[in-house]
């Protein structure tokens, strides 16, 4: 049928194997040379970038940073979506503006329709559309299936995923600028279970663990791992423009508040707030508390960088005992330089008496053989 689930390529057996051979055994060179060659396709794994050559008469290995020796991993926290399987919701990340999805959004509805082959039966609708970093955007999308009988149902989120992750199909979304689409279905306690129990390709058990433990909120939040300094700038992005968001929906619900006040009077529980904010206020404005503290500690700190400035020598001391230890230290060196001069005085003297030994032997023999 139309979303019927395509046959899955085998994967290729020897991509282990091949990999193992460039990291410890490669065959390239036939010498010495081999074991250097080794160590740079080691480091290129652990960047996750590069080629690993091994064997001349096979391909090299391509070392991404999702391979399981890459060492620029870590891990974060995503929000568990809560959406039923039954709920159909897919998403669509468009490489256009969100500007450009709202203004042609009826042209994007059509086109879906047009991947799913046309049929009559089945209706395109957009649940939500949201900006995301780098001028992408998030549309999120169900697909409405209608019978001969005249029910209607929502196409199953896992079906319409995998009709969307067939090559062909693909290729479409492609071409209507789609660069990811994923389910957002809520995962079973099994999946839980065993995503929690099986840390991911590279990750570090130890790391993965402590992640699990540090869990702000095991109910609603699952560890993820961050693969590359481009997933670690990425999230960030999307966590400085969630924050944009909701201080723009803060900033909306503060005006449709005062509006809605506007008249009248002053509640219980909005004079308890200001009589609170008064002590708070009265209690950093005293002398004696916060505000008198702070204003010591800055008079003490424009005291010690204006006598800094003066006697820029009298900034730094020695403690006592580290002082009697230095005076003990060069005290040691002096007797030693002292002990070395007394030798090597007495050494001088020794030769002064071999030197004129020497020269009264020369003489004596020099009158007896003259």
């Amino acid at each position: 049928g139309l979303f019927s689930q395509p046959t899955q390529a085998p994967a290729q057996s020897n991509q282990l194997i091949n990999t193992a051979s460039a990291l410890s055994a490669p065959t390239l060179l036939g010498d010495e040379r081999d074991a250097i060659l080794a160590k740079w396709n080691q480091l290129q794994a652990f960047w996750g970038t590069g080629k690993g050559y091994f064997n001349s008469n096979i391909p090299p290995v391509e070392f991404t940073q999702e391979n399981p020796f890459c060492r620029f991993k870590a891990v974060g926290y995503s929000c568990m979506p809560n959406n039923k399987d039954e709920d159909g919701l897919v998403v669509l990340v468009f490489n256009k503006k969100e500007t450009d999805i709202r203004s042609q959004q009826q042209q994007l509805v059509e086109s879906l329709h047009k991947v799913l082959g046309g049929n009559q039966t089945l209706t395109v609708n957009v649940e939500g559309v949201k900006t995301l970093p780098d001028d992408q955007t998030e549309v999120v999308i169900y697909v409405v299936e209608r019978s001969p009988n005249g029910t209607s149902r929502r196409v199953p989120a896992t079906t319409l995923y995998a009709h969307f992750e067939q090559t062909n199909i693909r290729t479409q979304l492609q071409q209507l600028c789609v660069t990811l689409s994923m389910t957002r279905t809520e995962l079973s306690p099994a999946q839980i279970k065993q995503l929690l129990q099986n840390p991911p390709a590279g990750v570090d058990p130890i790391i993965w663990e402590q992640a699990k433990v540090d869990n702000p909120d095991s109910e609603k939040l699952i560890p993820v791992p961050m693969v590359g300094f481009k997933e670690l700038l990425r999230r960030l992005k999307v966590q400085d423009q969630m924050t944009k968001q909701h201080q723009t929906r803060l900033d909306v619900l503060i005006k449709q508040e005062i509006q809605r006040k506007s008249g009248y009077a002053i509640q219980a529980d909005e004079e308890q707030l200001r009589v609170q904010l008064d002590t708070i206020q009265c209690e950093l404005n005293a002398p004696t508390q916060f505000k008198g503290r702070l204003n010591e500690l800055m008079s003490q700190i424009r005291m010690q960088n204006h006598f800094g400035a003066v006697k820029s020598e009298e900034r730094y001391y020695i403690d006592a005992d580290l002082l009697r230890e230095i005076k003990q230290h060069l005290k040691q060196q002096q007797e030693g330089l002292s002990h070395l001069i007394s030798i090597i005085k007495d050494d001088l003297e020794d030769i002064k008496l071999v030197e004129h030994g020497l020269n009264e032997t020369i003489h004596i023999r020099g009158g007896v053989f003259s």
